[in-house]
């Protein structure tokens, strides 16, 4: 990292779009895309499902799976390990019939909700996933909302349809009812729920007939069957099948790409991710419906052209991919033009020049060396520092993007160095976690610098960082847990009234916001009514109401 200033940003003519390197090409051919679900509905097993299918691995592993099986590929920490749950972010690109698809993989938690916000700000499609037996969940429903505002089409996958679960036409009815989109099948499941023989290719009318592997860790067996060959091998189920994708098309769900750009129809598919029944159909959706990367709008809501110069911005800081050098790589959705490894990029934030020498991209822990990336790519660069989630990199052609926005936190703890002869390390390692976005540390006059508070959507948030801090920068913290749950921005005018107030304080994020904290709801709405005309205005995705 350089600590001259940069020469000012030369502009960048536009590479021609009929150009055979011209980036709108490469952009074509990408998808990038997040698998959004409540916990356990599959979607670490559906994300390694994917890469069988694209030949990224030759078997797939299961987080709950039997002996002899590999764990994911996207669970690569060793908390996700223990624990069989997904807690970060983790990037596959994976090849299918001539296209690139970047699998932005997200935590399934609830409590990393933020880190899956931030995926979201960096993915041009999201697949749902619904469990077919509990149907649209809390945290299934949140992460939609969170799509629905950033205007991301969705795809919705009806997942463990090879278990007991509900009716299919019941489901419909619930994802409508909860997104207010319309879910248009392009497959239609044969069999109930826990006999799942195959689906109806609406768009076809042909059958697809699964036969299922020994532990589903190899593609299931398939047979393309018409509907005569589907009514003699099926009989009655193939029949009432028929009959209720029938029904679908009278209440106007058959499939409409405007409606799914604009957010107003859902594409379905029904899928037992764990037997690799279904995947093929997600695959070939999404190279036929989900929308390539395009112009991304800068802060002043001017859309950046493809085929400018390289932007691109970082949506993600991770450390201890490496065990061995426990390094910190960020990754860069790349927005606009062309990167090339070595390229010294700009921070648009800071004015810093970045050197681009050690360019990777990251399939979970491994990972390989890049020469290039397009639109729609996503580049881990190893070693950045000076960086922070949210920044925009460019080379010439200044631009930067909007910001990521926080969530607001709801748990809240003081830490303090478990040994005071660490303090160098203490700092160091709250500061990264800081930038890395793994916790929002607030810090106030009163309570010093010596004794940060650090703040979470969840309590496995601070768990981590607890880990982090003992494994990461040797130095374990002792953490005092505070009876706020509630955040809100305000101003600085307001803070002195404000820390008058009973169950209240008003600590500072790195970015200069004021956070103005309550322990409860019912003490936030009692400082409104003492502070008539006070600043409390909610954060991204409050949860408190």
């Amino acid at each position: 990292m350089s600590t001259s200033a940069p020469a000012l940003a030369e502009p960048e003519a536009a590479i021609p779009a009929d150009a055979p390197d011209a980036p709108s090409r490469h952009a074509a051919v990408r998808r990038t895309f997040a698998v959004i679900s409540h916990p356990d509905a599959g979607k670490s097993t559906l994300t390694e499902a994917l890469a069988l299918h694209t030949g990224a691995v030759t078997r797939a592993g299961h987080v709950k799976g039997k002996a002899g099986r590999a764990g994911v590929v996207s669970d690569w920490q060793e908390m996700e390990q223990q624990r069989g749950i997904s807690i970060s972010s983790a990037v596959l690109q994976l090849d299918h019939h001539g296209h690139v698809l970047n699998l932005v993989d997200t935590p399934g938690h609830a409590d990393f909700s933020e880190d899956t916000y931030r995926v979201l700000a960096a993915v041009d499609c999201a697949i749902m996933l619904v469990d077919a037996a509990r149907g649209m969940e809390r945290q299934t429903r949140k992460l939609f909302d969170v799509c629905k505002h950033r205007g991301l089409p969705v795809l919705t996958v009806i997942n463990k349809w090879d278990r007991p679960g509900r009716e299919a036409l019941e489901l419909m009815d619930e994802v409508a009812q909860v997104t207010g989109m319309t879910p248009t099948p392009l497959t239609w499941p044969v069999g109930v729920a826990g006999d799942f023989r195959g689906v109806v290719d609406r768009r076809t009318g042909g059958y697809t007939r699964y036969t299922r592997t020994p532990g589903g860790a190899t593609i299931a067996e398939q047979e393309h069957l018409s509907p005569e060959q589907a009514l003699e091998r099926e009989g009655e189920t193939w029949t009432t099948a028929v009959e209720e994708a029938e029904l679908l098309a009278v209440e106007n769900g058959d499939h409409d790409e405007e409606g799914f750009l604009a957010g107003r129809t859902t594409p379905v598919l029904f899928a037992a991710a764990v037997l690799n029944f279904g995947v093929d159909h997600l695959l070939e959706t999404l190279l036929e419906h989900a929308p390539a990367p395009g112009p991304r709008p800068d802060v002043a809501g001017a859309p950046r052209a493809l085929d400018t110069g390289f932007s691109g911005q970082v949506f993600k800081i991770q450390s201890g991919t490496d065990r061995a050098h426990r390094d910190r790589v960020a990754l860069v959705r790349v927005c606009s033009g062309h990167f090339e490894r070595g390229t010294p990029l700009t921070v648009a934030r800071t004015g810093r020049t970045l050197t681009t020498k050690h360019a990777q991209h990251l399939q979970g822990a491994s990972r390989t060396s890049i020469e290039e990336s397009w639109p729609g790519d996503v580049v881990g660069l190893v070693g950045a520092a000076g960086i922070e989630v949210g920044d925009t990199l460019h080379a010439r052609g200044a631009v930067e993007y909007p910001p990521i926005p926080s969530f607001a936190p709801e748990h809240f703890v003081v830490a303090r160095p478990a040994d005071l002869s660490r303090s160098k390390q203490f700092h160091k390692g709250i500061a990264e976690l800081d930038a890395e976005g793994v916790v929002q540390v607030l810090r106030s006059d009163l309570r010093g610098e010596q004794a940060p508070v650090l703040a979470a959507v969840g309590p496995l948030q601070l768990e981590v960082a607890s880990h982090r801090m003992a494994g990461d920068f040797s130095c374990p913290i002792r953490t005092e847990p505070l009876s706020y749950s509630v955040a809100r921005r305000t101003t600085r005018e307001h803070v002195q009234a404000l820390t008058q107030q009973r169950g209240t304080e008003v600590l500072e994020r790195r970015d200069g916001d004021l956070l103005a904290v309550f322990t409860d709801v019912w003490r936030m709405n009692g400082v409104v009514r003492e502070l008539p005309g006070v600043v409390l205005e909610p954060l991204v995705a409050d949860t408190t109401g």
